[in-house]
């Protein structure tokens, strides 16, 4: 499957001077050591690639001396092969299992910055912080890889020329022909089931039927599930479930701000805080805080104690809410259908690198997404139909005059009252 993280791995690649070992963050099964086997092999003459976990012999190694010139020794007799700098890329991958690999990072970026070394770990935000790694701050380049967007889904069905034409009315913020809109209408239905992760995907695109999707998928929310009683303690791992079921339940309310009690009566942020950061480290879930601003810099006006919760793929939160297939497929009138846009257009704009904030007036008005990017406000409203009137949106406008106001529906691309029309099939365009 074709990532749009390859460009930016082929930057760090081309780095003259200050290329530093990479780390590579991500969720469970979002396809961190496809990609980087897949990179290696693209653009590299050789890749040696060690799992850390699974490999304890070559763990080991790092036990005692981590010289990055002893351990390239150790790993061209482990793999029998020379390790070229330049031209072989090192791949550590589950480095979160051995903290000495890790420190190891900070010589080799000090001492021996012309190997090229990139790391990957399921879980390693939780592990660095459950354990207290001396982590190698300042040596190393970090990345991170989310579900597949919506573009990399059409991708994987073969629809590039679909991608090229909505990404040309956009740009040109001219509507899409007729027949080429529904298409894209009907593709974005099947990514809200399908959702981002390869597993997913690649079982999708092989037979292209909806049935075996919700088995992937239930196996990757067990894969998580299992996660949590690996890297937390019993009673952490219980609050941490908690927390991560009731994100169907807390986007089911009008209001989608995050309840304490909605995961337990009498929950409180004391008791249950440190579940939701553990699930924000391990990539499963997207934060949006409030602010009461929609000023430059938006962040200093975050109300921190005010946030709602989605789940980083909206093919998960499609199987975790249980709303039938038939319904999204139609398009029928569904209350859910509005969070599960909601999430799907939160993941969308969260892999693009931003910020989520959303905006609220006295209880009264709110603007769904606001962003900024280098100084640059955005105001992004979301639909789930074609009903696009809303007054918030315009009240934010009139308050704040951002750079952008953007209303995502099912309408084609326009533009009104200084406010962009763009389809939601398009919100990986912003």
């Amino acid at each position: 499957m074709k990532r749009k993280i390859e460009n930016k791995l082929l930057e760090w690649k081309n780095k003259s001077s200050d290329r530093k070992p990479l780390l590579l963050y991500g969720a469970r099964q979002v396809g961190k050591t496809y990609i980087l086997r897949e990179f290696g092999r693209r653009f590299y003459k050789n890749v040696v690639y060690i799992n850390l976990e699974t490999n304890t012999a070559v763990s080991s190694y790092f036990d005692e001396n981590i010289a990055p010139a002893k351990i390239i020794r150790y790993l061209e007799a482990t793999v029998n092969e020379e390790i070229q700098p330049e031209h072989t890329l090192i791949i550590l991958d589950e480095i979160q299992s051995c903290e000495r690999a890790l420190t190891s990072l900070k010589y080799f970026c000090e001492e021996a910055p012309e190997y090229h070394i990139a790391a990957a770990g399921s879980l390693l935000g939780v592990a660095i912080n459950r354990k207290q790694y001396s982590f190698p701050v300042g040596k190393v380049d970090s990345m991170t890889l989310y579900p597949l967007d919506f573009e990399e889904f059409m991708w994987a069905l073969g629809e590039e020329m679909l991608c090229y034409e909505i990404h040309s009315c956009y740009i040109e913020m001219k509507p899409l022909v007729d027949g080429l809109h529904k298409k894209a209408i009907d593709t974005y239905r099947l990514y809200l089931i399908v959702g981002g992760l390869p597993a997913a995907v690649l079982n999708f695109t092989k037979n292209g039927k909806l049935l075996d999707v919700p088995s992937v998928q239930n196996e990757i929310i067990s894969n998580y599930i299992a996660d949590m009683a690996k890297y937390a303690s019993n009673s952490d791992s219980v609050k941490i479930r908690a927390c991560y079921n009731s994100i169907p339940a807390q986007l089911g309310k009008d209001n989608r701000k995050f309840q304490y009690k909605v995961v337990q009566k009498g929950g409180t942020a004391t008791i249950f805080g440190a579940s939701i950061e553990w699930l924000l480290m391990a990539g499963v879930v997207i934060k949006c805080q409030k602010t009461d601003q929609g000023t430059d810099p938006i962040s200093v006006y975050s109300d921190l104690s005010s946030f709602k919760l989605y789940m980083s793929d909206v093919g998960l939160l499609v199987m975790k809410s249980g709303i039938s297939h038939q319904t999204i497929l139609s398009g029928g009138d569904n209350i859910f259908m509005g969070a599960l846009t909601e999430n799907y257009v939160a993941s969308q704009i969260v892999a693009k690198g931003d910020n989520l904030h959303y905006w609220e007036s006295d209880y009264s008005a709110e603007v769904d997404f606001v962003i900024q990017r280098n100084g640059e406000i955005y105001a992004i409203e979301v639909k789930s139909g074609e009903h696009t009137k809303s007054k918030s949106l315009n009240l934010f406008i009139e308050k704040y005059k951002p750079t952008y106001a953007i209303r995502l529906s099912l309408k084609n691309f326009g533009e009104t009252d200084k406010i962009k029309s763009i389809p939601l099939y398009a919100a990986y365009c912003i």
